[in-house]
């Protein structure tokens, strides 16, 4: 499996691409901004995008996914919880003091259980609602794509709108902890960390 990490917008979140080396197709995860440089890794990897994935609705996210869509025509997948914001990110945005492109209504939302294949390569959707009502992680072979539900050393904010302390912390405990302590975690924002350190180190967890 090809996996690619890129920091992107001025909130630098985490975008993910994850390919299928034997076919060259691949999925784009969280495209929060900067498609242009998205788009040029993709390119550099020669690899053919099916997918984009939103962990979630928040624009740090998913302001890249007009410009992803319009030069690769790749559906837009993201949870029905979150599916409404995002047609309001320029909205969202100004309060940041940023700018931001709506992006294009989702092609189709993903819910819990379902599974996203790619080449030789499955990705099973988890929801974990709790820093928004829509959260998602994306898990296949030992790691996983969270978004920001959990981070190293810390959790997802929940005083956003739709957010809930307590739905998160439940959230990580029953859907994230179960994968295993060696689970990879590859997080929305800062560096990837496992499960396990997660378990013993996060304060918010104990």
């Amino acid at each position: 499996m090809i996996i690619k990490e890129l920091a992107v917008g001025p909130i630098m979140a985490n975008c993910f691409i994850l390919g299928c080396e034997k076919t060259k197709s691949a999925v784009v995860i969280d495209p929060g901004d900067e498609a242009d440089k998205i788009l040029l890794s993709l390119a550099e990897s020669k690899l053919t995008v099916k997918y984009i994935l939103n962990t979630h609705g928040h624009f740090d996210h998913v302001g890249g996914n007009k410009k992803m869509k319009e030069a690769t025509g790749a559906e837009i997948l993201i949870h029905a919880g979150d599916a409404d914001m995002l047609e309001q990110l320029s909205v969202a945005s100004m309060a940041f003091g940023l700018s931001v492109e709506n992006s294009p209504p989702a092609d189709r939302t993903i819910d819990e259980g379902d599974q996203i294949t790619f080449g030789d390569i499955t990705l099973n959707v988890l929801h974990t609602p709790g820093h928004s009502p829509g959260g998602v992680a994306f898990y296949t072979d030992g790691i996983a794509f969270v978004g920001d539900s959990l981070f190293a050393g810390s959790i997802g904010r929940t005083d956003f709108p739709g957010g809930d302390y307590n739905t998160l912390i439940s959230s990580i405990k029953t859907k994230l902890f179960p994968l295993g302590d060696d689970v990879r975690v590859y997080t929305g924002h800062g560096p990837a960390t496992t499960i396990g350190r997660e378990k013993r180190m996060n304060p918010f967890l104990q």
